[in-house]
């Protein structure tokens, strides 16, 4: 079974409201730190609507990928790191995501996320032929 975590992560990737909201609790203390900004929520309708699906994966980004998935524990707060590969304005980009988060039942009530941005991806170079 996955974590609420993993759900969060899989929800986004198919940038899917109704998925994010079951899996963060109508209450939530949602934070996150992107390169340009710092972001807080006090609903889970607010945190998924607003600001994940709002604002940082909007209509004009498609996610093409979950490159990974990664869960674990530090003490009593779980942990997920996620990969995904975006398209944005015909751009290709990596986007990683650090979660820290703690739960009240099955739905996350605090959580914390540390983004590293859109990074560019480099085509590699292709090699002389000769």
């Amino acid at each position: 079974m996955d974590s609420p975590g993993e759900r969060f992560a899989r929800a986004l990737a198919h940038q899917d409201t109704d998925a994010l909201c079951a899996v963060l609790a109508d209450t939530v203390d949602f934070q996150a730190l992107t390169p340009r900004r710092h972001w807080q929520a006090s609903t889970g309708r607010q945190a998924a609507e607003e600001i994940i699906l709002g604002t940082w994966f909007d209509a004009a980004t498609q996610i093409l990928e979950l490159c990974s998935v990664t869960a674990g524990q530090v003490a009593e707060c779980e942990h997920v790191a996620y990969r995904m590969r975006v398209r944005e304005d015909g751009d290709d980009y990596l986007v990683e995501q650090q979660a820290y988060y703690r739960t009240d039942g099955p739905r996350i009530s605090w959580m914390r996320i540390l983004c590293s941005g859109f990074q560019p991806i480099v085509a590699e170079p292709t090699a002389a032929r000769g």
